[in-house]
């Protein structure tokens, strides 16, 4: 199992004493990617967002710079905001980035789970679903063939053009990232996609089912079991304690987590929500390297997924603690789980 990290790169949405603005949040970003790479975990990712709250409107060009300073870790986005974006320009741009890091770009295609790009780059937020179905299309093609004939709704057609450069080792990784409609993962699925089910709330082991989907979708269509592949993207924290891990997380993520919910009508969180969601059935992976590993493996039992990424940095964490973070879950998290999880028998082989 691939185990790495992912953030949004949060900055402070209000100006004043202590704030962090996308000048350092950036250059601490590329720090981290690069201390996870020296600490040997397998996947960093980045996401797009078009908020004040976060810097990174341009995941692949931070990813850019982060492949320079970085020898063996796999750089994805975590998402692309496909439905908003133009498919040949995606590719271009992640080829790019595949020919710098020598093979080391991913694409994590999701339709967004926040809807400022919509109107920033002129869609309809009614085309939501159509927008990501087709641009997948396009970027799928884009992938399979260097010459590409394409026509659709929502963009010009393509007519027999070529599209460079080429990745570096012919075509990119491209997953489908979800946050838990059915409809998606079945699509995935079908297309013999990789799929990463983003799990921030709720029980994990009740998300186990919509794995299930994937693999039968993928089965009814046909598609090679081989090609499959699960990743779960969750929240958590690790330091040298539990109660300091909790500590430490309880501040910057609930502070997020109201304020995301303020938009969208969730009631608020407290700490006894926070402190139960961090119980060996509830969703944050928070505690000390062994407390952290154990629920790694938990729920890989259920879930058998290939991946697991942990967004460590969130809201406003103090740069220091997220470093300690980084070391100890490369150094001290990562060789318990994969040692737990080296004999556990491969999905395609069940």
């Amino acid at each position: 199992m691939e185990l790495g990290l992912y953030t949004f790169a949060d900055v402070s949405p209000v100006p004043g004493p202590g704030a962090i603005g996308p000048h350092q949040r950036l250059r601490n970003l590329i720090e981290e990617i690069e201390l996870a790479d020296q600490v040997g975990l397998d996947v960093f990712g980045l996401g797009e967002h078009h908020r004040p709250d976060y810097s990174a409107s341009a995941p692949v060009v931070a990813l850019a710079a982060a492949a320079e300073r970085t020898k063996r870790i796999k750089l994805t986005s975590a998402v692309t905001v496909l439905s908003s974006d133009d498919p040949v320009r995606v590719f271009q741009q992640f080829a790019t980035l595949d020919l710098l890091s020598g093979g080391r770009a991913e694409i994590m295609a999701g339709r967004g789970s926040f809807i400022e790009s919509f109107p920033l780059f002129g869609y309809n937020l009614e085309d939501y679903d159509e927008l990501f179905a087709e641009k997948l299309d396009l970027l799928l093609g884009l992938n399979e063939s260097e010459r590409v004939t394409w026509s659709g709704t929502h963009r010009a057609p393509i007519n027999d053009r070529g599209v460079y450069p080429r990745p570096h080792n012919g075509t990119l990784p491209i997953w489908i990232a979800v946050g838990g409609t059915p409809q998606s993962v079945a699509r995935a699925g079908a297309l013999g996609l990789p799929l990463a089910l983003a799990i921030i709330g709720g029980e994990p082991a009740r998300f186990a089912p919509l794995f299930d989907l994937y693999r039968e979708a993928a089965r009814r269509a046909g598609q090679d079991p081989q090609k499959l592949a699960t990743s779960i993207n969750v929240h958590g924290f690790v330091a040298e304690t539990t109660d300091k891990a909790a500590d430490d997380f309880y501040g910057p993520q609930a502070e997020v987590m109201n304020r995301i919910g303020r938009e969208r009508g969730w009631g608020p969180t407290n700490r006894a929500h926070f402190d139960q969601a961090r119980s060996p059935a509830g969703a944050l992976f928070v505690g000390d390297p062994e407390t952290v590993a154990e629920k790694i493996v938990a729920q890989h039992k259920i879930f058998k997924n290939d991946r697991f990424l942990l967004q460590m940095a969130i809201g406003i964490m103090p740069h220091d603690k997220v470093m300690k973070a980084i070391e100890l879950y490369g150094t001290k998290v990562a060789p318990i789980v994969r040692k737990a999880t080296a004999g556990m028998p491969a999905v395609a082989a069940q």
